[in-house]
């Protein structure tokens, strides 16, 4: 919640967001999602939960769903990812 704040953004939901790495084995191979330590403050536009793995965009991309336009926003959650594969392995599901 946020007390003060831009009037465009009343009932907006506000998620803090940390973006993730690919980790690596030894052999280069993918093995999960690593954390990178930094986080971003993202309007909620899909109804996420706590602890979902979310696509995030950010820029003049954040603004061009119909419920950011016109706001105030540099990154929004425009997805929930049900499921991942990188080099041909799944890495969420």
């Amino acid at each position: 919640m946020a007390t003060q704040k831009d009037k465009t953004l009343s009932g907006q939901k506000l998620l803090i967001v940390e973006p993730l790495n690919v980790k690596y084995d030894d052999g280069g191979k993918p093995t999960g999602f690593g954390n990178t330590g930094r986080a971003i403050v993202a309007l909620d536009v899909v109804g996420c939960g706590e602890g979902q793995l979310v696509l995030v965009v950010q820029g003049s991309s954040a603004r061009m769903c119909d419920a950011t336009k016109n706001l105030p926003a540099d990154a929004a959650i425009v997805g929930i990812v049900d499921s991942a594969a990188f080099a041909g392995k799944a890495i969420v599901s």
